[in-house]
């Protein structure tokens, strides 16, 4: 199998100890967090979650790793039918920054970017989503492809929360959220305490692991997302991913899983991934019988104590929808969150269908703006 670029296929391992570790270095090493495509997150992604071929791109630069990038192919962009290559972002993914090694950013992107003008198995052009603006993903393409004169265009963006600040969290606390805010949640959080004992605990214990994974499946399922069937209990799949991620997590120091419990039980449980000096916001579950104590909420001021007393953790991303009421309140800094139409070059016959579905593309998003009355 060629390592650089190789298929897998749902529920197979396309991996070995041996690559899993290169992917780990490379992790450690990597220009722009990304807890996601980290082997402790995609290692379980690919043997559980991949319904598709899954094409791992490794970048190499003197027999080193540098880059690396998982694609799948797409039947159609947007509203439109055409088939393209895209950065692979599963249900449970929320960046798609590729992992680049520091200092060899431009020299990953131009082997990435090779490898896909020469592979057969890439139609039309590279659909790249969930990348941050100013990331060093995005420099780095950006001017790889004014050194290449290659066409590259930004199809949508928007705005997410996100926890980035040098104030303790009592400091944070004061200076971002309203003042009749913080009056309110004092009030819930002395009436919750009314009706039995609060304990708000970070997991620590390899022994707890199970227990608290087991909690979160249930009490995740026990709300809203159980009942229109999104929750990660819903699926075997999906339920096996979560495990074998946190516990990989876990044991690489990479796992941040939050709790409050009433009385023992809990009550609002959080999960996030940290990757370098960053950390990504997963999921979160409440107890929705005791919505009237916004338990949702509750965790969050409790993860921020967390994060912002913990030296080794500079930022987190919410990896919420743009606007999301709650953490949108809570959270004043924002990340901007984008997607790039890249094209794709090669020779012949498939070098003219991608530089057709490439102009097609860019011709109908011209001409929707035009009808909106936006260009």
């Amino acid at each position: 199998m060629d390592m650089a670029s190789h298929p897998a296929l749902a529920g197979a391992r396309a991996f070995d100890p041996g690559q899993r570790a290169r992917w780990t270095e490379l992790a450690a090493q990597s220009a722009e967090p990304n807890a996601f495509y980290m082997p402790e997150l995609l290692c379980p992604a690919l043997d559980h979650l991949a319904q598709e071929e899954v094409h791992v791109l490794e970048a190499q630069q003197g027999g080193e790793l540098i880059g690396l990038l998982p694609l799948v192919q797409s039947p159609r962009h947007g509203r439109l039918p055409l088939r393209c290559v895209t950065n692979w972002m599963h249900d449970h993914c929320f960046f798609g920054a590729p992992l680049i090694r520091r200092g060899a950013e431009a020299a990953a992107w131009r082997d990435l970017i090779s490898q896909l003008d020469k592979a057969s198995w890439a139609p039309g052009f590279l659909h790249l989503v969930g990348l941050d603006a100013a990331g060093a993903n995005a420099a780095a393409l950006e001017a790889l492809c004014v050194e290449q004169r290659r066409s590259r265009e930004e199809v949508h963006r928007y705005d997410r929360a996100m926890l980035r600040s040098g104030l303790d969290a009592d400091a944070y606390w004061e200076t971002h959220v309203r003042a009749k805010k913080r009056k309110e949640l004092r009030r819930l959080q002395k009436r919750l305490s009314e009706i039995g004992a609060v304990e708000t605990r970070l997991l620590t214990d390899p022994r707890d692991l199970v227990d608290w994974c087991d909690a979160f499946l249930e009490l995740e399922a026990s709300g809203w997302k159980g009942a229109n069937g999104s929750a990660l209990g819903c699926r075997a799949q999906d339920s096996a991913f979560f495990r074998a991620a946190c516990a990989a997590a876990f044991e690489s120091s990479a796992l941040h899983f939050l709790r409050i419990d009433l009385d023992g039980k809990a009550i609002a449980m959080l999960v996030n991934f940290r990757h370098g000096e960053g950390a990504f916001s997963f999921k979160i579950a409440i107890d929705e019988a005791l919505g009237r104590f916004s338990p949702g909420v509750l965790i969050e001021i409790a993860n921020l104590q967390a994060v912002q007393g913990d030296p080794a953790i500079s930022w987190m991303d919410s990896c919420a929808a743009t606007d999301h009421p709650m953490i949108d309140s809570l959270w004043a800094e924002r990340r901007t969150i984008t997607q790039y139409r890249i094209a794709l070059r090669g020779s012949g016959l498939q070098r003219a269908q991608r530089a057709t579905a490439f102009a097609f593309a860019r011709g109908a998003e011209h001409l929707a703006r035009r009808l909106k009355g936006q260009g």
